[in-house]
């Protein structure tokens, strides 16, 4: 089973490609944590304790979220996912993160700032899979 937690860097140019003159953009995630979350190699960023894969999210969000408002990207909806209504019994995520960010241009820089750099581990340990699907309007 293939599993999807950062992008390659093909996807992440063809991304820029395709979005760069789009204007506003919404990146639907769906996400799937796991029980405990996974700081190997994340030494910096352990915790004292060991924390759930939806808490690290949480402290991924936590951290970088008042950066993302500060560029004007802002979260439409988070909520908790399961089955699907129409598609695959095989699939299932946890949650639904809907994010709109004013370009792909801001989205690019926030993904190499500092701030990013610093917490995106917390992601990495939450996760057990993922998908990213940028999106703009018709």
């Amino acid at each position: 089973m293939n599993t999807y937690i950062t992008a390659n860097s093909e996807a992440g140019k063809a991304f820029y490609e395709k979005f760069h003159n789009k204007g506003r953009l919404v990146m639907l995630n769906l996400l799937k944590f796991k029980a405990i979350a996974d700081y190997t190699n994340l030494e910096p960023l352990q915790p004292t304790e060991p924390l759930s894969g939806v808490k690290a999210y949480q402290l991924y969000i936590d951290n970088t979220l008042p950066a993302l408002e500060e560029i004007g990207s802002k979260i439409i909806y988070y909520g908790k996912s399961k089955d699907f209504l129409i598609g695959p019994d095989s699939e299932k995520w946890d949650a639904v993160l809907l994010m709109a960010h004013e370009s792909v241009t801001k989205f690019m820089a926030f993904a190499q700032s500092e701030v990013y750099l610093k917490h995106v581990g917390h992601r990495t340990a939450a996760l057990e899979d993922s998908r990213l699907l940028p999106t703009s309007e018709i």
